[in-house]
C-alpha cells in the first residue's frame, strides 16, 4: 500500500486515536503513517464485539442454570476464549474445562483462583460471583 492509499475513514473503534500502519513512500521505502481507522476493520471489530457479547449472555444463561461456573461467564465477559484462557494462566486445555464445573470451580484454592484474577484483571470476589446484568 501507497501512503497516499493508507484508509482515513475515522472509524469509530479507535475512538479518536489514530493507529500507526506501515505503506511504502515514493521512494519505495517503507514508512510509518497515521491511520484515522478503515471502515471494514470497524466492522470486523463490532462484529468480534458482538459475537463475544452473545457468548456471555449464553454463558450467563449457563451459570445461572447451574450448568457452568462463573469462571466461564467471565472469560466471554472478558473477550477470551478458552485457548487463550489457556495461553494467560498457563493451565492445561483439559484443566480449564475442569475449572468451568461448579462443583469442581469451588473447590479451587485461592492461588489456581488468583492466576485466573490476574488473567482477567479481576479479583478472586468478583471471580467467585456473577455481576448484575447490563441494561
Amino acid at each position: 500500500m501507497r501512503v497516499d492509499e493508507v484508509p482515513q475513514d475515522q472509524s469509530s473503534t479507535y475512538a479518536g486515536h489514530k493507529k500507526l500502519l506501515y505503506a511504502k513512500d515514493e521512494s519505495g521505502a517503507y514508512t510509518g503513517v497515521q491511520s484515522s481507522g478503515w471502515e471494514a476493520e470497524a466492522n470486523a471489530t463490532l462484529d468480534a464485539v458482538a459475537q463475544y457479547q452473545a457468548w456471555a449472555d449464553q454463558a450467563r444463561a449457563q451459570v445461572e442454570a447451574g450448568e457452568k461456573s462463573p469462571l466461564y461467564f467471565h472469560m466471554y465477559d472478558c473477550r477470551i476464549d478458552p485457548p487463550l484462557l489457556c495461553q494467560l494462566t498457563g493451565f492445561w486445555r483439559w484443566r480449564v474445562n475442569r475449572h468451568f464445573r461448579p462443583a469442581v470451580f469451588a473447590g479451587l484454592s485461592d492461588r489456581v483462583l488468583s492466576r485466573y484474577a490476574r488473567a482477567m484483571d479481576k479479583s478472586i470476589s468478583e471471580l467467585k460471583t456473577l455481576p448484575e446484568p447490563r441494561p
